[in-house]
């Protein structure tokens, strides 16, 4: 053998043909090797796509699974799905000629408020080219998973804040319209029902929108939001309390109990206005207890769960309200008192108690105007002025604090802050 290579390379006769001759395998074999790999890696490609499509669709919010999965009460398997994302692969190789697949098998999962899927398949992918070297096909195999929040079911608890501060202009065209017209630049509506021409009823005579006519307003608004916002009619549940109707019967007070007709809610809401007061200076103007009424709400609150199913509900407090309180509070007041009475950001022990349990705030703080014209003001709020919005924020729940100005909408904050809290990343892997 040794010495036919060395004729062969010692010969000149031919040489080009038996060269051509030597390399026709090797690259016969290089372009049948690049053209099935090219081949190979389309339908690989196309089975993870087949398969990334299957795990995604499988848990979707269209599909059987997400549907099965809002009805389970445990966690566990939801066959419903693997079949779907079974089908769902099949589906998009259909047609591929000569791909053999050997294996497909899904699994999707419910836990808690999560829903998962992992869609595992094996195929062989014929060879052409390269049958002539013993390869007739090649083995592939691949798994997508997928993971989903399921919408959480959540109980919402509105407490609004209609104590007579929020009977202020709701805007600073509306401060000032008031200051022009009362004989002390008073920027307050407040609803004395010892005498008629009271400046709650000389703002209705001016038309000037009181901050809690916009409050309750963008309270029916929002039921409209959170019923665009469902994917099943009773995931949303509300109830809606005030701080009650006149000063005289002050306490945490029901407007509607917790239901998921929203239209219902809507129609209560009608009720809220501002709170009363039978006479100026009424129980030295203490009619905003935050600390009374969040305990009261904390009675009225069950267990909160995680939101995966109606027996296991997310619970959230969502709070509208200027931040200022004013009660009795001789000894626990965090700024100074006047016999008693206290004027004071919100206490945060209050937001604390309700937050230790796992239930969640969140917090519409309808920004305190400065009132410079008013005394009462510049010796009592302004010291603190600055905060009022902390104290409003350090109260909610992470993410769910919004601020709205004058100049902005309080419908519009209400219902960002509403979907802020019930929307969640949806696809997780």
């Amino acid at each position: 053998m040794a010495s036919l290579l060395s004729r062969l390379a010692r010969s000149k006769s031919g040489n080009f043909s038996q060269l051509a001759a030597l390399m026709a395998v090797p690259l016969i074999g290089a372009l049948g090797l690049a053209v099935d790999y090219s081949e190979a890696s389309r339908i690989r490609s196309q089975l993870y796509g087949a398969a990334d499509a299957a795990a995604v669709g499988s848990i979707a919010e269209s599909s059987p699974a997400f549907k099965q999965a809002v009805l389970m009460e445990e966690d566990g398997r939801v066959a419903v799905g693997e079949e779907d994302a079974v089908n769902l692969f099949n589906a998009y190789v259909v047609g591929e000629k000569g791909l053999e697949v050997t294996e497909i098998k899904a699994e999707v999962k419910k836990k808690g408020a999560e829903l998962s899927s992992n869609v595992h398949f094996t195929a062989n992918i014929p060879m052409r080219f390269m049958r002539i070297f013993g390869y007739d096909q090649i083995l592939v195999s691949g798994t997508a998973t997928a993971g989903m929040s399921n919408a959480p079911f959540m109980d919402f608890y509105l407490l609004l804040d209609n104590t007579p501060s929020m009977g202020v202009g709701a805007t600073t065209r509306d401060i000032d319209t008031m200051v022009a017209n009362t004989p002390d630049q008073c920027a307050f509506a407040c609803h004395d029902l010892s005498t008629a021409n009271n400046y709650y009823n000389l703002a209705k005579k001016l038309g000037v929108a009181m901050r809690i006519d916009v409050v309750r307003q963008a309270t029916q608004r929002l039921m409209d939001t959170a019923v665009e916002q469902r994917h099943y009619s009773n995931q949303f549940r509300m109830a809606l309390y005030t701080f009650g109707e006149a000063a005289t019967k002050q306490k945490l007070t029901k407007l509607s109990e917790l239901t998921s007709d929203l239209d219902k809610v809507k129609e209560s809401a009608n009720k809220v206005d501002l709170m009363s007061i039978p006479y100026q200076n009424y129980n030295s103007d203490q009619q905003t207890d935050f600390d009374a009424n969040f305990a009261d709400m904390d009675k009225e609150i069950g267990k909160p769960g995680s939101g995966a199913s109606t027996s296991d509900r997310q619970k959230i407090v969502f709070f509208v309200s200027d931040g200022i309180g004013d009660s009795y509070k001789p000894s626990k007041c965090t700024e100074k008192t006047t016999n008693g009475r206290c004027q004071e950001p919100i206490d945060l022990r209050s937001c604390k108690k309700l937050k230790d349990r796992g239930i969640k705030i969140a917090v519409l703080y309808t920004t305190y105007l400065p009132l410079p014209t008013n005394a009462w003001y510049n010796t009592w709020i302004k010291p603190f002025q600055s905060k009022i919005g902390t104290k409003m924020s350090e109260c909610a729940t992470p993410g769910y604090f919004f601020e709205v100005s004058p100049t902005e909408g309080i419908a519009e904050a209400m219902q960002a802050l509403f979907i802020k809290v019930v929307t969640n990343p949806r696809l997780t892997g």
